[in-house]
């Protein structure tokens, strides 16, 4: 679906300067309490500035499906990132909108850090669904994303594979990145705060370095 997000993005000024530097994906937060949060119809103005090809994902936390896919609709997002308790039943809804799914996670405390999404897969499994990819943050108590703090990815490192897409998210920038995805080997790298002056303002010159950085680690050099 995507190697390079830029997570937060509250401007149609960022969302044109992180697609020039590269970035496929384009996250929109819809979160409360988060500070990057936005009003669907401020959203749809920052959706309306991207090119064709770019993946608009809508991040959500404990929403209703329903509530979800009308946002969805309303501001033309390709993907959903879920980042909330969500069942995963949820994720039948999604299929019959044809509408993916990136289900984020935490590294567990057991010898297996991908127990708990490895659970909840094989719950998706069972009722016939599935997420397209596995987001993995870090946990910060009371926090869901753009939090600047890394995953341990050594452990993540030396888990079992989940057969699904997994995505590097959590205190990433363009100074630790290439490191990161070296060690984690990932199918795709998220970041926020790492490329920001302050939550939701974007810096361009830490943008095109943390893409740049992150297509050469991961081997992929097409862009927008």
């Amino acid at each position: 679906m995507f190697h390079v997000k830029i997570c937060g993005v509250t401007t149609t000024a960022d969302a044109r300067a992180a697609v020039e530097a590269g970035a496929d994906a384009i996250g929109l937060n819809f979160v409360e309490g988060s500070p990057r949060k936005l009003h669907a119809s401020h959203a749809l103005n920052v959706s309306k500035a991207l090119p064709v090809g770019v993946v608009r994902v809508g991040v959500f936390a404990d929403c209703s499906s329903e509530e979800i896919l009308r946002i969805v609709r309303s501001v033309g997002l390709d993907a959903v990132q879920l980042h909330g308790n969500e069942p995963p039943e949820i994720l039948d809804a999604f299929a019959r909108a044809a509408v993916p799914v990136i289900r984020s996670a935490r590294l567990s405390q057991g010898p297996d850090p991908l127990e708990e999404i490895r659970q909840w897969i094989k719950r998706a499994s069972r009722a016939g669904v599935q997420p397209a990819m596995v987001l993995v943050d870090a946990t910060v108590s009371g926090q869901l994303g753009g939090t600047g703090t890394t995953v341990d990815w050594k452990r993540l490192s030396q888990a079992a594979s989940l057969d699904l897409p997994i995505v590097l998210a959590g205190g990433l920038s363009p100074v630790n990145v290439e490191q990161a995805i070296r060690c984690v080997r990932p199918f795709g790298v998220d970041v926020a705060s790492g490329v920001e002056i302050s939550p939701g303002q974007k810096d361009k010159a830490l943008m095109q370095a943390f893409v740049l950085t992150a297509r050469m680690a991961l081997g992929v050099f097409e862009g927008h």
